[in-house]
């Protein structure tokens, strides 16, 4: 006889639960900077232009992360750009439960020349996703490091997402 406690299909917790239960609200979408669109969809695909750590207000962080930014604050800033890719991702598809994978990840940071620690610094943006998809948050990854980014932004962040049918 089991005796052990039944297991919740994860699939009953919505991403939107997820994100409640981590304190965080989305915001609104980032506008684009320049002329091109926060998103494309193509069939099952959507495709996330790059985002920066764009706060709420507006307030963008900037700098050379391994010179004036660290590593812990530059993990805030990827995890802060992976909220604002999931504030795109909710107003392209109006309900995030429409993710069937987060299928890549490319990982920008604004680095000085012997920064070597990119893919600690993109796991802000990489541990939200899981912890927001569970398994389907689990992704193929590039992270490299920039001599500079628009803005001086410390890091930018692109996707892509494959939806649900």
């Amino acid at each position: 006889m089991n005796t052990s406690p039944a297991k919740v299909s994860s699939a009953a917790v919505s991403p939107y639960d997820r994100l409640a239960s981590l304190g965080i609200e989305l915001p609104p979408s980032p506008p684009p900077i320049a002329n091109f669109v926060t998103h494309v969809r193509e069939g099952n695909l959507l495709y996330l232009s790059g985002q920066g750590p764009r706060e709420a207000n507006g307030h963008l962080h900037s700098g050379k992360v391994g010179g004036g930014v660290s590593i812990n604050e530059a993990y805030g800033h990827a995890k802060l750009t992976g909220i604002n890719l999931l504030a795109v991702m909710h107003e392209a598809l109006g309900d995030l439960s429409k993710v069937k994978r987060i299928v890549k990840l490319l990982g920008m940071v604004n680095a000085v020349p012997e920064f070597a620690d990119h893919p600690q610094v993109i796991n802000g943006c990489s541990d939200l996703f899981v912890q927001v998809f569970g398994e389907a948050g689990q992704h193929a990854r590039s992270a490299v490091g920039f001599g500079s980014l628009p803005g001086n932004i410390t890091v930018e962040i692109e996707a892509i997402v494959s939806l649900v049918d």
